[in-house]
């Protein structure tokens, strides 16, 4: 049996992704808040620069910049790649959906993870997996009810975005063996400023931030690190079976923000699917609690 966790301990974990949930939403709203002035492109690559000089001087300051190596740059571009074209269809997805939709299809992505790592990580895929798996698709039909009338762009966007996120998860499940935290960030923000540049200047025009929107672009970009940062915090103080549940409460908490923002229902079934979706992943991460134990 494995020892158990410490009350205080858990409650640590608890409130440092109660701090993730805060980030995870703050980026949402910013993100809507500066969509009519820039494209995602170009919110990717402000969110990057600001991202960029935070790790460089938080790492320089705590003495963590000697982690950084270049020897695994290869996967690094590989996981960058993935996160980037998932960062930026969720930055789409916020614009053209319901944000309490948009969450509900990301808690998909580990869903995706499961059913992808015999391919990449060589685990094996159990029958809970399948099940889980399963379960999930179920939850997916019921955010989205897809039918020729009701799919939309924004619904395909925010799945695809759970799929990038998905290839981003299974690339720093390889790259944590021999990288650090400062390592992975590092390269991270740094690729993705070259990727933005490429993207948002293939037409020769990157707009400029405006003094209104440069304030929202600064909180993206620590609102993506500090999320990571909460997020990585929380694994590391307790199970994941303790951190996960807490992440789900950033669909309520969205919800309630886009109906007081702007306006937006709060749809039963959006919810139902979302609470299907989330134990389809909880089955699967008690189901690997108790095999290890």
């Amino acid at each position: 049996m494995t020892p158990a966790i410490p009350a205080p301990q858990t409650l640590r974990a608890a409130l440092w992704m109660l701090g993730a949930v805060a980030s995870f939403s703050s980026m949402a709203v910013a993100g809507r808040a500066v969509s009519l002035d820039h494209d995602t492109f170009e919110i990717m690559l402000y969110r990057s620069i600001v991202g960029f000089v935070v790790v460089v001087i938080v790492a320089r300051a705590t003495g963590h910049l000697g982690e950084v190596r270049r020897d695994r740059l290869g996967l690094h571009a590989i996981r960058n790649l993935f996160h980037f074209t998932g960062q930026n269809l969720w930055f789409l997805a916020i614009t053209l959906i319901p944000l309490a939709q948009v969450f509900a299809l990301e808690f998909t992505s580990p869903l995706w993870v499961l059913m992808l790592s015999p391919l990449v990580l060589g685990e094996r895929l159990t029958r809970v997996r399948v099940l889980a798996a399963l379960l999930g698709f179920i939850g997916i039909l019921m955010v989205t009810r897809p039918s020729p009338d009701t799919l939309s762009l924004g619904q395909l966007a925010a799945a695809c975005a759970a799929l990038g996120f998905a290839g981003s998860i299974l690339a720093t499940k390889r790259l944590t063996r021999h990288e650090s935290l400062t390592s992975i960030l590092f390269w991270m923000t740094l690729m993705q400023i070259g990727l933005g540049l490429i993207c948002a200047g293939y037409d020769g025009d990157i707009a400029w931030p405006s003094a209104a929107a440069l304030p929202w672009l600064v909180l993206i970009g620590l609102a993506g690190l500090v999320a990571h940062l909460c997020l990585t915090t929380a694994l590391a103080l307790a199970p994941a079976t303790v951190v996960v549940p807490v992440d789900f409460l950033r669909l309520p908490l969205i919800a309630v923000i886009a109906l007081l923002l702007y306006g937006e229902a709060i749809e039963l079934w959006v919810i139902l699917g979302a609470a299907v979706i989330f134990g389809a992943n909880y089955l699967n991460l008690w189901s690997e609690t108790r095999s290890r134990r």
